[in-house]
C-alpha cells in the first residue's frame, strides 16, 4: 500500500515517496517469485511487474487518501484475494485480516508533536500505534527508530525488523568539468557550504544558521551557505533568524531541489552540513556521501548509524561546534575532507535498494510461511 507515494516535483516527492517508489521497482526484480500489487493516488508512476491499483478521484487531500485506505483498500483485497499486505508508511487498513506488515519511517509526530497540526498528529500517533499492534512484523528505517518503537508504542523487540533504506544510483561522484560547467549554469559559487532538508524545526535550520554566523566572524575566507529544501512547518523563523544575523547576503535559499539537479548540487559542494534534532533514517547524508561530498551532520538519533566513521558528528544543540567543525575541515585541516570523502564514499555502498528490497522480501516470506 503506498498510498503516500508523489511523483509531484516538490518536497511531498521527498522522503517517504522516494522510499514507495524505489521499493516498489526493486522488488519484482529482486524477488520476481512474488506477484505484486501496489494501492495508489498518484496518477503517473508505473513500475514494470507491478499491477496497479490506483484511486479514482486522485487529491493530495489526507481525508480522502484516509477514506480511500480504510473502505477501498479492504475491499480490493478481497476482490484480489491478496494473501499478504505491507503499508509503506505507518498505516494499514482496520478491516483488513489477513497478515499484514508495516513500514514505520521515524515518529517525529511523537517526538515533536507540535511540528503537526493537532488532528494530524493525534492521527499519525494513533494509527501508527495500532497498526504497528496489528501488523505480524514491524519494519523500521534504523536502529534508532527501533527503539523508539519499543520505547514510545512499546512493540516488543522480537516484532520489529531493521531494514535500511537505499541511496539511487544517481548520486555519484560526476565528471569534475561536468560538474563545473553544471554549477556555472546554476548560478552555485566556485566553493560553498550545502545542507539540503525541508525547512521545518527539527531540521536545526536555526542551530546552523547560529553556527554559520560564528563560523563566518572567525574564517579567513569564508565560504557561502546555500540551503535546498521545500517549505515545510515554522520556516518563517529561519528566514527571520537569517535577517537578524545579517546573512542575507551570505546565505542562499534554493527551494525544492528538483531530483534531476540533486546529483549536481551534491558533487559542486564543499561541504555537507546535517545537524538535524531527528531522523527515522538521514537519506541526505547517505546521499551526500554517494556522491563523494564530506558530511558534518549530528549525534541525534539515526544519525550516527548512516554517517559510521565517514561523517563528523555534533550535538545538534551546539552551535559552536558546528562552527569549530566546519572551521576545522576547510580552514585549519583541509586535507581531512579527502579522507572523509574517501571513508563516505565506502560508507555509502552499505544503502543499496537492492539490498533493501531483497530483505524487505523476505520478510514476507516468512510472514507467509508463518500464516500458512
Amino acid at each position: 500500500m503506498a498510498t503516500l507515494l508523489s511523483t509531484a516535483p516538490n518536497y511531498r516527492g521527498a522522503g517517504i515517496h522516494q522510499y514507495s517508489k524505489a521499493l516498489l521497482t526493486h522488488l519484482p526484480q529482486q524477488a520476481p517469485e512474488f506477484e505484486y500489487h501496489a494501492f495508489l493516488m498518484d496518477r503517473a508512476y508505473a513500475p514494470a511487474g507491478v499491477s496497479l491499483h490506483r484511486a479514482a478521484k486522485p487529491s493530495e487531500s489526507p481525508m480522502r487518501r484516509i477514506l480511500w485506505e480504510q473502505l477501498q483498500a479492504p475491499r480490493l483485497v478481497r476482490r484480489l484475494g491478496i494473501d499478504l499486505l505491507h503499508g509503506f508508511a505507518y498505516a494499514l487498513p482496520i478491516a483488513v485480516t489477513i497478515p499484514t506488515v508495516v513500514t514505520v519511517h521515524d515518529l517525529t509526530f511523537i517526538r515533536f508533536p507540535r511540528a503537526f497540526p493537532r488532528s494530524k498528529q493525534q492521527y499519525l500517533a494513533r494509527m501508527t500505534a495500532l497498526s504497528c499492534h496489528r501488523a505480524r512484523v514491524v519494519i523500521a528505517d534504523s536502529r534508532a527508530t527501533a527503539r523508539d518503537l519499543q520505547s514510545l508504542l512499546q512493540v516488543p523487540a522480537e516484532k520489529i525488523e531493521v531494514i535500511y533504506p537505499g541511496v539511487d544510483e544517481r548520486y555519484r561522484p560526476l565528471p569534475p568539468e561536468e560538474v563545473d560547467a553544471y554549477r556555472q549554469k546554476k548560478g552555485w559559487p566556485a566553493r560553498f557550504l550545502l545542507m539540503v532538508g525541508t525547512l521545518e524545526p527539527r531540521k536545526n535550520h536555526q542551530g546552523l544558521i547560529e553556527a554559520y554566523a560564528i563560523y563566518r566572524e572567525r574564517a579567513r575566507q569564508p565560504l557561502p551557505l546555500l540551503i535546498g529544501g521545500g517549505k515545510g512547518w515554522h520556516y518563517q523563523q529561519i528566514f527571520a533568524r537569517v535577517q537578524t544575523l545579517g546573512l542575507e547576503d551570505h546565505v542562499r535559499f534554493l527551494g525544492f531541489v528538483p531530483w534531476e539537479d540533486l546529483p549536481w548540487l551534491y558533487n559542486a559542494a564543499t561541504l555537507f552540513l546535517y545537524p538535524s534534532r531527528y531522523e527515522g533514517f538521514g537519506l541526505p547524508v547517505a546521499e551526500a556521501m554517494r556522491c563523494g561530498l564530506p558530511v558534518i551532520t549530528s549525534t541525534a538519533s539515526s544519525l550516527p548509524e548512516v554517517a559510521g566513521d565517514a561523517a563528523m558528528t555534533i550535538d545538534p544543540a551546539d552551535p559552536e561546534a558546528l562552527a569549530r567543525a566546519i572551521l576545522l575541515v576547510t580552514e585549519t585541516e583541509p586535507e581531512r575532507l579527502s579522507s572523509m570523502r574517501e571513508r563516505g564514499l565506502i560508507q555509502a555502498r552499505s544503502f543499496g535498494w537492492e539490498r533493501t528490497a531483497l530483505q524487505t522480501a523476505r520478510v514476507y516470506a516468512r510472514v507467509r510461511n508463518r500464516h500458512a
